[in-house]
Parts: C-alpha cells; sequence; structure tokens
C-alpha cells in the first residue's frame, strides 16, 4: 500500500522547467564559463532569490553582503551555485513540508548546503571530479523526505513515525515506507530523467552491497554526510559521532573529516 502511493506521489511531480533543463546541460560541459550560469539563473527569479539568501547566510560568511548574482557565483563557485539552483527548483517542484521530521523548507536547505560544504571541505580520497559531483549529491540527497513526509503524514501515521525518527531517521524512513531516502530520492531524479552519474551516487546510499564498483566510494562519502547533517540534529554529537564510525567503517582517514566538521561548526556558531 505504501509502496503504491510513494509510486504515485513520484509519478505525479511536474515535469522540470526550462531553468534546470539548462542547469542539467551547463553541468555537464567540460569547461563551465561562469557568465554562461550567470544567464541561465537571472532567468528564474526563485533561483536568483535562494542563491543571494544562500550566500549571505552564516555558513559562508562573507565579509560584506552579497547582493549581485555575479557576486554569488564569483564566491561560492560555480559548482556549488549550481548545486543550489537545481535545489531550490527541485524543492519548489514538490511543494510540500516536511511535518514528519518536524522541520521546514528553511530547516532543509540549510542541512543541504551544510551537506553540501562537508564534502567541498572534507579532503576526502575522491579526485577533483568526483568530488565536484558529490557536492551536488550531497545537496540533493534528501530531496525524498518531502515525498516520505507527505505519505507519512496522508497515512496519519505523524506520531509513530516520530517515535521511531528520535532514535534512528533511517530506521523511521524504511519501518513506515518499505525503503530508504537515498532509494526514494533516485527514483524521483529517475523520473526526471536527471543525470544516471547522480541517480547512481545517491540510490545505493544505505545499500553497499547492491552497489555498482564504480560508485561505492561516492556512496560510502555520502553515507557518512548524510549521518553527520541529518535533519532531526545536524552535527549535533550523537550525530557527528555516527558519521566518524561509518567513516572509520569505510577505512577513511578520519582526521580530515574531524577538521572539515570542526571548521563547519566554528562558522555556523557564530
Amino acid at each position: 500500500m505504501m509502496s503504491k502511493l510513494l509510486i504515485e506521489k513520484i509519478d505525479s511531480l511536474p515535469p522540470l522547467p526550462k531553468s534546470v533543463i539548462e542547469l542539467e546541460e551547463f553541468r555537464r560541459l567540460p569547461n563551465k564559463d561562469p557568465e554562461d550560469l550567470l544567464k541561465i539563473i537571472e532567468k528564474d527569479p526563485l533561483i536568483v532569490t535562494t542563491l543571494l539568501r544562500v550566500a549571505n547566510s552564516s555558513i559562508f560568511s562573507f565579509r560584506d553582503h552579497v547582493n549581485t548574482v555575479h557576486r554569488a557565483i564569483a564566491l561560492l563557485g560555480v559548482n556549488f551555485s549550481i548545486s543550489i539552483a537545481l535545489g531550490s527548483v527541485v524543492q519548489d517542484l514538490i511543494k510540500s513540508n516536511l511535518q514528519a521530521y518536524d522541520a521546514t523548507p528553511d530547516d532543509f536547505m540549510y542541512v543541504s548546503n551544510l551537506a553540501s560544504q562537508l564534502v567541498n571541505t572534507w579532503d576526502s580520497e575522491l579526485d577533483k571530479n568526483s568530488k565536484d559531483d558529490l557536492v551536488l549529491a550531497a545537496f540533493l540527497q534528501e530531496v525524498g523526505k518531502f515525498i516520505i513526509s507527505d505519505v507519512i503524514c496522508e497515512e496519519n501515521e505523524l506520531q509513530q513515525f516520530q517515535k521511531v525518527l528520535r532514535n534512528d531517521t533511517e530506521e523511521a524512513e524504511k519501518q513506515f515506507t518499505g525503503y530508504s531516502c537515498a532509494r526514494i530520492t533516485a527514483n524521483i531524479f529517475k523520473h526526471w530523467k536527471l543525470s544516471p552519474d547522480l541517480i547512481l551516487s545517491i540510490g545505493f546510499v544505505n545499500d553497499l552491497e547492491s552497489c555498482p564498483k564504480d560508485y561505492i566510494k561516492k556512496a560510502q562519502v555520502l553515507e557518512v554526510v548524510k549521518c553527520a547533517c541529518d535533519i532531526t540534529g545536524p552535527l549535533s554529537d550523537k550525530n557527528i559521532q555516527k558519521a566518524l564510525e561509518k567513516a572509520i567503517e569505510y577505512g577513511f582517514d578520519i582526521e580530515p573529516l574531524i577538521n572539515a566538521i570542526d571548521s563547519l561548526k566554528a562558522k555556523t556558531s557564530k
């Protein structure tokens, strides 16, 4: 019953607007000209508003107020700007709440930014191209939560879900929908025909046994980041501990991860 409802929710999502299609095409270019990105972004008022809001948030703490898209792209970088642009449109398309997680869309955007910044700051074992791809994947990997929240509320299982959620987000999602958030997010992106690389990087988080060999390390990094930036307590001691345990399990050098987390915590506590 629940899986049927999930499929119906995903199938009923509206098509991607032209701005997302243009962003996806731009993202795949080997040489990305910031001026071309600026032209795409300036056509979409929602992206403009979100990009400026993020650029002026506590996560970045830029010295001066950022008041133009050109300046935001210059400071945030092309790849991070693309992540924010795609994330804002995707969130708007789903148009749901996060009541099941006792969170708001602004909370979600904050956590998405944290996750992307953690990938960006973490000097992991990934090469530059893989890292750039994962900045976007980290930003978008929790999009399935909007659909999950919608379904939980429709099924009147809010209190039961939140009771399990307090102990384990992943367990709550699987128990009440039959699927991980990662798998639901991957199916949303499959519905929209986004890049296979994005779908495969996200889709096998929490399911490494089934993961294609080329994507295992990406899925491991995303899982560590997901633990640290869990929406129920982003960068809380409990979630950082979970992230570090996962990193150790996967054989990562945890010193660079700890440094990246400490750097983010310092920025966000100002």
